[in-house]
């Protein structure tokens, strides 16, 4: 999915909410409880504007470049004074 796609996504999911945060403030009244709500859909709504606002500058990630490995062996001589992890180095006993 696009940006573009996921922002009309929950546009859709923020106008459900809107209508059923209405029916609930008719079932209830405005209470306290009904304005924290209504004003949270507020802010959510406007923070989705904000996105729509900034979608077309927003870059999507950019991959990074494939290194890529050969399958030809490694010159054995880039290991003639490396250790062997838990081991100890070649010319010395593990303790």
């Amino acid at each position: 999915m696009s940006v573009h796609d996921d922002l009309t996504s929950v546009q859709r999911c923020l106008d459900d909410l809107f209508r059923t945060v209405g029916r609930l403030e008719q079932e209830f009244g405005g209470g306290l409880e009904m304005r924290r709500v209504r004003t949270d859909a507020d802010h959510l709504r406007e923070s989705v504007a904000l996105l729509r606002e900034a979608a077309p500058t927003l870059v999507p990630a950019r991959r990074p470049d494939l290194v890529h490995i050969p399958d030809t062996p490694y010159d054995s001589a880039l290991w003639t004074d490396s250790d062997d992890e838990g081991l100890g180095g070649r010319d010395r006993r593990a303790p």
